[in-house]
């Protein structure tokens, strides 16, 4: 008898028994609705590796009673999608084929487009599968004639049924009673990270390798730390999860949140990516912290150079120090508002010539009449003085606004009374 994996053995048969998707997949969910109705658009699900995409891809065969051809993106291209094509309207295919397109985004915009005329009549019902957010990774045409579901990350809690099914299934095989040690199974649910492939992979391969006790298979926690994939970070530099860590962590920093903000940049470091935390902790200390503590930059940038000189893991300390500080420091987004906002007026075309009194203070000495009359505000008291700085076309405009923190407040208090000094 050929080997089967059991990651293959244990996949779900029905909608009942496939782990987590209760959003999509629950009793009144609408992927659900759908599948029982028989009548099955254009599908495209969206989510990480082993949360039971491909299972609902199955499922779904089944249910239409028409054939299923699988094809990964990775390595396919048009001459197979025409080879399917050759099927439909023949014994084989009599009413089209469901074809499941893994990893859709591999596809180019002319592979992508090759699919829409048979999409459109009907001969194909597209179901396509990626780890990678649709919205930009799939081609428009194929978008709109499609309906978008997101698989979430499965719970470790989701996934202990999945693995004591996995455990059963292979103590029948090895025909042994098998005994798993406290906090394997947690273990083995945690540390794969909700990937329900891996959990299985995993016990596989442990309990064939588990020692034999007297026809008892004992599986240790010892054992399990080693085999099982340490993937919960779910870590691809190129794709989502990347993105979507770093933009967690500097949106914990914004939020004053210091454990969250910990969390998020122990998952980067864990993966090795120290570079997209920095980038972020340096960002945050002027976008985020910015006047209202503006000793904030100096600090970070030396817990930045501290990091850089040490490397991990050592390095975890002076950006731990940088994230909890920018996370506790008063906030003010004033700096970032304002050259937004001065930037977006260049953009718009809104410059004016430059006032002659700040022109290069050479042109004075070139024998033109014209006076620059710039008035050095260090003669002043108070090194203020009354003079034009906007270009003509701008008078009066206002980018930067004083934040609501002791630090801008008080120069806001100290100008207000410098110039009203001068106005007397």
């Amino acid at each position: 008898m050929a080997y089967r994996p059991l990651a293959d053995e244990i996949r779900p048969k029905t909608l009942d028994q496939v782990v987590g998707q209760k959003h999509i997949l629950g009793q009144d969910g609408l992927l659900r609705r759908i599948i029982e109705s028989g009548n099955i658009p254009n599908l495209i699900f969206y989510g990480p590796s082993g949360v039971g995409k491909t299972t609902v891809a199955n499922i779904i065969a089944q249910r239409t009673n028409r054939p299923l051809h699988r094809l990964n993106a990775t390595t396919a291209s048009i001459a197979d999608i025409k080879d399917i094509m050759a099927d439909v309207g023949t014994l084989m295919a009599p009413e089209g084929v469901l074809l499941y397109l893994d990893e859709i985004q591999y596809f180019n915009k002319k592979q992508q487009q090759s699919l829409l005329e048979f999409m459109e009549d009907g001969r194909i019902t597209l179901i396509a599968s990626t780890t990678e957010n649709p919205f930009f990774a799939v081609f428009g045409a194929v978008l709109s004639r499609a309906t978008v579901f997101e698989f979430k990350q499965i719970s470790a809690e989701d996934a202990l049924p999945a693995i004591d099914r996995g455990i059963s299934i292979m103590g029948e095989r090895l025909g042994a009673s098998v005994r798993c040690e406290e906090g394997v199974r947690e273990y083995i649910a945690a540390s794969c990270g909700g990937d329900i492939r891996k959990s299985i992979n995993a016990v596989e391969l442990l309990l064939n390798a588990g020692k034999r006790d007297k026809g008892e298979i004992l599986v240790t926690l010892s054992d399990a730390e080693t085999v099982a994939q340490k993937s919960a970070m779910r870590y691809d530099r190129e794709g989502d999860a990347h993105f979507d860590i770093a933009s967690a962590l500097m949106k914990s920093m914004r939020g004053s949140d210091p454990d969250a903000a910990l969390h998020y940049l122990a998952r980067l470091l864990e993966a090795g990516d120290m570079i997209t935390a920095i980038r972020r902790i340096l960002c945050s200390a002027s976008e985020d912290v910015g006047l209202a503590y503006p000793m904030a930059v100096p600090i970070v940038k030396a817990c930045v150079d501290n990091a850089l000189q040490l490397g991990l893991p050592e390095a975890r300390l002076p950006l731990a120090e940088a994230v909890v500080l920018l996370a506790t420091s008063p906030k003010s987004n004033s700096i970032h508002e304002g050259i937004n906002a001065a930037m977006a007026d260049v953009r718009a075309g809104r410059v004016g010539g430059i006032p002659r009194h700040l022109q290069n203070v050479h042109a004075d000495s070139s024998g033109m009449e014209r006076k620059q009359n710039y008035k050095y505000p260090h003669d002043y008291p108070h090194h203020w003085v009354a003079q034009q700085y906007l270009p003509d076309e701008l008078v009066g405009t206002r980018y930067y606004q004083y934040g609501e923190n002791k630090t801008e407040q008080a120069a806001w208090r100290y100008w207000a009374e410098v110039k009203e000094k001068q106005r007397e």
